[in-house]
């Protein structure tokens, strides 16, 4: 299905009721896989940057004996939640033995049994994978080291320590050779920074949509949610938003562009005449996000608009490449 990019799949399934779980060091494989609960366990192969033997070598290591962490105030900090991505060990609240709640988006959900674990610590993950120290900030960045009780910005401080060299001189510095967590002075990640982390380290994001983070804003401006589309009469002028996921320009289109843009509802059809494109070529082609104004076209069930004017949009700076058919 290389037409559309592993992140608009994820996106689809997850409007259709597919649960997916994040990548976790201590469960996740090298592919992804169907979980008992019917969710699906993002595999490591999607992190940027990892070495392949390196990868199936966590996802193959044989269960360590380690207990759960737990903090002072019985949240578990390796708790992720499934909807939003959130970390934060503040905005996920307990409800009980399995059950929990997010401030961040109000999802309450249930946490299946603990599997046994790999790794008994991050220095234990390092020192049977031989992970590079780039891959070790990826697998922070992302969340993946998450379960040995940090949150992102916690588990890139501690990765700080656990990647320095070992050797005789280090050996004799008892504080650089200190195997004691680090205390964190920075804050956990917003949501926002998480997003921006799960593209440039996956591609993609189990987490809430991007355009979901400006939703409010985009609708005191009148910008319809692609869903609305739908119902929206045809020849009424629309202004909708989205990220970028495909370009097409066919041989045989006259000089037409083809857009698709993806919200955190669904996707909405772009038509771009040949003397806009000419116009706002640089735009079209380089932006990530656009807000598009244009007239409504509904003909033999299939819902576009026609454009009559882009701009690019800022708002979260994701990573985020666009599959381009010229």
């Amino acid at each position: 299905m290389g037409f559309y990019h592993p992140s608009t799949l994820v996106k689809d399934a997850q409007r259709r009721g597919v649960r997916f779980q994040p990548i976790d060091v201590q469960v996740s494989g090298w592919d992804c896989r169907v979980e008992e609960d019917g969710s699906i366990r993002l595999g490591l192969r999607y992190v940027s940057g990892l070495r392949q033997d390196v990868g199936k070598k966590i996802g193959s290591a044989r269960p360590a004996d380690l207990k759960v962490r737990t903090t002072t105030t019985g949240v578990m900090q390796a708790v992720i939640c499934p909807k939003c991505g959130c970390d934060d060990s503040s905005m996920l609240e307990r409800v009980d033995a399995s059950r929990w709640f997010c401030n961040n988006c109000s999802h309450d959900w249930t946490v299946a049994p603990a599997r046994p674990r790999r790794f008994t610590s991050l220095d234990d993950l390092i020192a049977r994978t031989a992970l590079r120290r780039d891959e070790v900030v990826t697998l922070a960045d992302i969340g993946a080291l998450n379960a040995f009780g940090y949150d992102r910005r916690s588990a890139l401080w501690q990765a700080e320590r656990a990647v320095r060299p070992s050797g005789e001189l280090f050996e004799s510095l008892q504080f650089v050779n200190c195997k004691l967590p680090l205390p964190c002075p920075l804050k956990p990640m917003t949501e926002a920074e998480r997003l921006v982390a799960d593209y440039a380290g996956t591609g993609l994001t189990v987490g809430r949509h991007p355009m979901a983070l400006g939703r409010e804003d985009l609708a005191m401006r009148g910008v319809l949610r692609a869903i609305d589309l739908h119902t929206a009469r045809h020849g009424r002028r629309v202004r909708v938003a989205g990220m970028v996921i495909t370009r097409q320009r066919p041989g045989t289109a006259k000089g037409f562009v083809f857009l698709t843009l993806e919200d955190e509802t669904g996707i909405a059809n772009i038509i771009v005449g040949p003397d806009l494109f000419a116009r706002d070529r640089l735009v079209i082609v380089e932006e990530p996000f656009l807000l598009v104004g244009g007239v409504l076209q509904s003909q033999d069930g299939v819902t576009s608009v026609r454009a009559e004017e882009v701009q690019g949009m800022r708002g979260v700076d994701v990573d985020f490449d666009a599959h381009d058919f010229y």
